[in-house]
């Protein structure tokens, strides 16, 4: 390399470290202008909105002496891609991300963002390094004291609580709206389906509604599922999926084994496997879950495989487990018994899995 050569590629090193070190700054931003209501106000102009009538709408929840500073909060947010900005007149509009943050957007994903800023778990990243030196069973553990689960059962923590199972159903909002209308063919001959850990029942309601003739039941621990109510062909049944699994055509597995370690998923996949029938009968195990690239030479910058990559560090940091390589699945479907599975990639960063026996 020449000395010019040399002295741009530091450089450009120098950078990289500087966008690693403050990549904080990006999803604080987003945050910053949820709080403010920005994103909402935007939504609900229904058009490019200048800097100006933004600032007035505003003018009840930002104190007068931070109105100047604005302009950086909105250029960041546009270099970001959050935010769309007419170069001629500088008005401002919302991008298909940034309305995923929207109150009234049906698919909207605000509580995934407001609880993994919460100092409980946010305090948890701080001490990765800590945590890798002890025998903590978890970063959440080491910053904590207990584990996600015990913190988020905990009464005194039912505020956090409630936030979190939020966020678990935002996020299936979306894609079970893509899993219905896009992958109709999985719930084809089936009548009966064991939602395993679905929560509130989020994923279970839409595919009740969706196909009448399949009788879905919610399976979640007790004081998940005492206050839901069942109706028609839907029901809530409180149990624990390492102990026993109602019986069914189908069982969903919708992001549960990337909760748990390998042996984990192996008894979660057994008790599975006790509770169907054959493939010849109908019989499956549908999971959807992250299928990792293996391929490290993919575009780091692609979204789907910079989502997978983060959401595999938070499954570490949160439960100390993993997503998973089509090898590592493979594996456990082996070791639980299972001798067929297909893999379909249609739910962006996530797959839908069949297994047979």
């Amino acid at each position: 390399m020449s000395a010019s050569e040399s002295s741009t590629e530091l450089l450009r090193a120098q950078a990289q470290i500087w966008n690693h070190i403050f990549n904080f700054i990006s999803s604080s931003a987003v945050r910053c202008a949820l709080q403010l209501g920005i994103l909402d106000v935007l939504y609900k102009y229904g058009k490019p909105m200048s800097l100006s009538d933004l600032s007035a709408e505003l003018s009840l929840v930002i104190n007068p002496s931070k109105v100047s500073f604005l302009p950086i909060l909105m250029r960041f947010l546009v270099h970001s891609g959050f935010l769309n900005q007419d170069d001629q007149d500088h008005h401002y509009s919302l991008t298909p991300a940034s309305c995923l943050l929207v109150k009234n957007e049906p698919f909207n994903v605000r509580s995934l963002l407001v609880i993994n800023h919460d100092p409980v778990f946010s305090k948890a990243w701080f001490v990765l390094s800590t945590w890798f030196q002890n025998d903590s069973p978890t970063a959440f553990h080491t910053a904590n004291g207990k584990s996600l689960w015990d913190y988020i059962v905990d009464q005194e923590s039912r505020v956090l609580g409630d936030i979190f199972n939020d966020a678990l159903a935002s996020d299936s909002r979306l894609n079970t709206n893509v899993l219905i209308t896009e992958c109709k063919h999985v719930f084809e001959g089936l009548n009966s389906l064991v939602d395993v850990g679905g929560g509130t029942g989020t994923v279970s309601i839409a595919i009740a509604k969706a196909f009448p003739n399949i009788k879905c039941t919610v399976l979640d621990l007790p004081h998940v599922v005492e206050d839901c109510k069942g109706s028609g062909n839907l029901e809530f049944v409180g149990g624990d999926m390492f102990d026993n699994i109602p019986h069914a055509n189908a069982i969903l597995l919708k992001c549960i084994l990337h909760d748990w370690r390998d042996e984990d998923c192996v008894k979660i996949l057994k008790k599975c496997k006790e509770s169907i029938p054959n493939r010849e009968k109908g019989g499956k195990v549908i999971i959807i879950d992250t299928v990792m690239e293996d391929d490290t030479k993919k575009q780091s910058n692609d979204e789907f495989i910079r989502a997978q990559h983060n959401m595999d560090m938070l499954m570490m940091v949160l439960c100390a487990s993993k997503e998973r390589t089509k090898k590592e699945w493979e594996k456990l479907f082996t070791d639980a018994g299972f001798t067929e599975y297909k893999i379909i990639s249609a739910l962006g960063l996530r797959s839908l899995i069949e297994i047979y026996h």
